[in-house]
């Protein structure tokens, strides 16, 4: 977990969250975004001989020592749904479900959760908030979230700066100006220019941006009483959730990706001049 590129504050609720003795842990995020790696390392992070822990997978994309990996079989009718009941029997503390992809799935994990088993999964949604939406949509009962949810982490990758070629530049003012706006001003922006070691391009491996939703009794109370992701993500960062757009301009301060990267990744520079022009 120390090496995906989390900011200390995600990165302490999150290994305080996989401690956890129940509850729903989701990961979200578009496909290529990095959740089955941020789902192995969690899982990796508490994996020992005294805790009892089963996977449900569609593929098995790394083999865990000390972790039961079962494959998903839709061919012959082993769904997620139906391998996370039998999983179930085993009496597991903590599973995990590759994907929640139907409402059979998330119910079943959901009554899981609510019955001492911690489980993590992921989703595909554009921000933390939308998971609870998108769990609404496939038909769970608002309650039912409200009661079993503990995070929703939702996550983006972007490309770092390449280390050997870095140098200072001079973006657009605008974007200068807008950065001020958001609390991310920068005395120095940095960019790759292009060696040898990148092969020319600038950048040379990947990096997370990510947003952690916590879930405390006043969010609690408002998804039991229907409220949307608008609304979800507002109280959020009033109580201090940093959104994922912002943790992708905190890495621009630190000269580990550019401003470009993380407008590719979750906006567009028009957001950013209407910041500007405000």
């Amino acid at each position: 977990l120390d090496d995906l590129g989390f900011s200390e504050d995600v990165l302490s609720r999150l290994k305080a969250a996989i401690r956890a003795p129940n509850g729903i842990i989701l990961v979200t995020g578009p496909t290529g975004s990095g959740k089955s790696t941020t789902l192995y390392a969690c899982l990796n992070a508490i994996s020992s001989v005294e805790i009892n822990i089963c996977t449900v997978e569609d593929p098995i994309e790394y083999h865990l020592p000390l972790v039961n990996q079962f494959q998903v079989q839709e061919k012959i009718g082993l769904t997620f749904s139906k391998a996370l009941r039998t999983l179930l029997r085993q009496d597991p503390d903590v599973i995990m479900v590759g994907e929640i992809r139907d409402e059979e799935t998330a119910r079943t994990a959901i009554q899981a959760a609510l019955t001492g088993h911690l489980v993590l999964s992921t989703l595909h949604t554009n921000d933390a908030a939308s998971a609870v939406t998108r769990l609404v949509n496939m038909g769970i009962e608002a309650y039912l979230i409200s009661a079993a949810l503990n995070i929703v982490l939702a996550q983006r990758l972007v490309r770092r700066i390449c280390p050997k070629c870095k140098h200072p530049y001079d973006p657009p003012r605008p974007l200068r100006k807008a950065l001020e706006k958001m609390g991310c001003a920068c005395e120095v922006f940095y960019r790759g220019v292009g060696c040898r070691n990148c092969r020319n391009t600038g950048y040379n491996g990947r990096i997370g941006i990510h947003e952690i939703l916590v879930l405390n009794d006043e969010l609690r109370d408002m998804i039991a009483a229907g409220s949307g992701a608008h609304q979800i993500r507002k109280i959020a960062e009033q109580q201090g959730m940093i959104n994922i757009r912002t943790d992708g301009f905190r890495k621009v301060q630190e000269g580990l990706t550019t401003i470009e990267e993380v407008l590719n990744a979750v906006g567009d520079i028009h957001d950013l001049a209407q910041m500007a022009s405000r």
